[in-house]
């Protein structure tokens, strides 16, 4: 039995192994999606893909399709590989996709660390930083909080020491095009193996961030994604190899953050474990007596506005959650 060759990038051992299951494929990584094709690499060489019919066919939903980062086995026809599995996903970024639609749209898989991107000046939002981590926490990946454009403020100390307050538990980085310690803090986590994304709103700076790195460390000179639209503008999503051998995945700037699936608990850690004080099990941190929420908001050790956006998220994951629920069921009569 022939063994199944790695790819170009650095495919583990355990990848390897769940690979040899689906001979006489090969084993092939996702680096690019544009609607229903695909970009993938296997032996060294990058082909365009489709998924098969069969596949197309047993899919139950928008995740039963490959992403970026995914581990795909394909056959390699002439002119178009063909898709006929995806392996077993470490991680899944996804959200819910646009539209009235209760479906997820995945934004890339199999990710080691998550860089949630927000530049230090108008931009600066901490309720949209807690929907991200919400979002990231649930994703399987470790979240990274990288502050841009630090030289657009002379209250740095002041910033950082702020999302530390809402970021429990997680790194927090500053980077500038113009000032110490540009990007160095990013470098350093670059590792051989480990795939990184980069996510953040539009106008952030993740793009200028991320051409630096490639500029840097990329291990060829094509460029996997389209930048069509300028070299600071990501448009697709696309996944690329450092000299290193470390993936980086660079996503479109996100207008909005739809929840899909997501971790309250984790982000709203402080929100939780105060909820857990209060004299009511059910207490709604309202108007009950022996409520520690209120006490905390009170003594100026958790404020209004991260409680009020704990509470629109919860509202807005359970609404998701009514809308799938209710999906299910209409599917299940049909």
């Amino acid at each position: 039995m022939n063994q199944t060759r790695p790819p170009r990038i650095f495919a583990s051992e355990e990848r390897l192994k769940e690979a040899l299951s689906y001979q006489p494929y090969e084993l092939a990584l996702v680096i690019e999606q544009q609607k229903d094709l695909y970009r993938v690499i296997t032996n060294e060489i990058v082909k365009t893909a489709k998924v098969s019919g069969k596949m197309m066919y047993q899919a139950t939903s928008p995740k039963a399709f490959p992403s970026v980062g995914d581990w795909v086995m394909v056959e390699n026809a002439e002119s178009m590989a063909i898709i006929h599995a995806v392996l077993n996903r470490k991680s899944i970024l996804e959200r819910k996709a646009a539209g009235m639609t209760s479906d997820a749209q995945l934004i890339a898989t199999n990710i080691d660390v998550i860089f949630i991107c927000m530049s230090l000046n108008e931009n600066f939002n901490l309720r949209r930083l807690e929907r991200y981590l919400a979002v990231c926490w649930n994703s399987g990946a470790v979240p990274v909080i990288v502050l841009t454009k630090a030289d657009l403020t002379r209250k740095l100390d002041e910033m950082v020491e702020s999302v530390y307050e809402v970021a429990f538990g997680v790194d927090v980085l500053f980077t500038s095009e113009y000032v110490e310690p540009y990007f160095s803090q990013i470098e350093g986590y670059l590792k051989k193996g480990s795939a990184y994304a980069f996510i953040g709103s539009s106008g952030v700076g993740k793009s200028t961030l991320v051409n630096h790195l490639l500029e840097n460390h990329q291990q060829r000179t094509e460029v996997v994604g389209d930048h069509d639209k300028g070299r600071h503008t990501t448009t697709s999503r696309g996944l690329y190899v450092t000299f290193g051998g470390s993936m980086i995945i660079d996503t479109p700037g996100m207008r909005e953050l739809q929840l899909d699936e997501v971790d309250l608990e984790t982000t709203f850690e402080d929100v939780e474990s105060l909820g857990k004080q209060c004299k009511f099990n059910d207490c709604t941190h309202t108007s009950e007596p022996g409520c520690a929420v209120k006490e905390a908001i009170s003594d100026g050790t958790l404020s209004q506005d991260r409680l009020e956006n704990y509470r629109k998220l919860q509202r807005e994951f359970e609404y998701q959650q009514r809308r799938a629920l209710q999906k299910e069921r209409k599917a299940s009569k049909r």
